[in-house]
């Protein structure tokens, strides 16, 4: 787990923040805020965490997404009074006992607890069987450039308000809500047999149905176009069928 923490302070930072994510930051006054860039036509750039220290806001995101995302806040910020530096803090996770200190991953009670100062790690948990038994994405892997985050499942995970103003990339994302039913995205399989991330799914007649995830204890998290998800389709030599047939779990 490479995260990287970033320091955002400024009299502006708040408003700042409000105006580019996905989740409403009032939530930060209960402890950790789930959310998300996005890009002008909706699809994501980054996911990461927020919380509040004193009078600073820290952000921690993947380390492999870190430089950009900095770059992109540097890039909106503009003349308003905000600065963004990175911090020497680092994180733990776990799903046993919490720390003191210790704050609650808001994407699922599951997924336990995160904590942030001196030490990093995590305590030995299998999150990726977390992750697949709730159906939730992980950045790089089922969260890509190209990924629409309600195909994402991000409205069962804490990671977007809907009743907040405007951020980049809403229209999009508010229109993809009032669509009478998503037509394809993330949702749970079973696995028989094993395949690596990214391979292709098929449908038993070899029509293109989606893309095979994490697989954790005889299940996956795959992206399915849902009028193609029926059972007995392939992805390389594993057999694949759905456990469900829309992005609700």
């Amino acid at each position: 787990m490479a995260r990287k923490i970033f320091e955002i302070t400024g009299t502006d930072a708040e408003h700042f923040l409000q105006g580019l994510i996905t989740n409403d930051l009032s939530g930060l006054d209960r402890g950790l805020v789930y959310t998300a860039m996005l890009t002008p036509q909706g699809k994501y750039l980054a996911d990461f965490f927020l919380l509040r220290q004193g009078d600073a806001i820290l952000l921690d995101v993947d380390e492999s997404l870190a430089d950009g995302l900095a770059q992109r806040l540097n890039m909106y910020k503009l003349r308003a009074d905000v600065t963004i530096s990175e911090s020497d803090l680092r994180v733990r996770r776990g799903t046993g006992d919490a720390p003191d200190g210790a704050l609650t991953d808001p994407r699922h009670p599951d997924l336990g607890w995160r904590l942030y100062g001196a030490e990093e790690g995590d305590d030995g948990s299998d999150f990726d069987l977390v992750r697949v038994a709730h159906c939730i994405p992980e950045t790089g892997v089922e969260l890509t450039p190209d990924t629409f985050i309600l195909e994402a499942g991000f409205d069962r995970i804490n990671g977007v308000d809907f009743r907040k103003g405007c951020y980049v990339g809403q229209e999009v994302t508010a229109r993809m809500r009032h669509k009478t039913e998503l037509r394809k995205g993330l949702t749970l399989v079973a696995v028989h047999g094993e395949a690596p991330i990214g391979t292709p799914v098929t449908t038993p007649e070899g029509k293109a149905a989606g893309t095979l995830f994490t697989q954790a204890g005889g299940r996956a998290i795959a992206y399915l176009r849902f009028d193609r998800a029926v059972p007995g389709m392939r992805a390389g030599e594993a057999r694949v069928d759905p456990l469900q047939v829309s992005a609700e779990p």
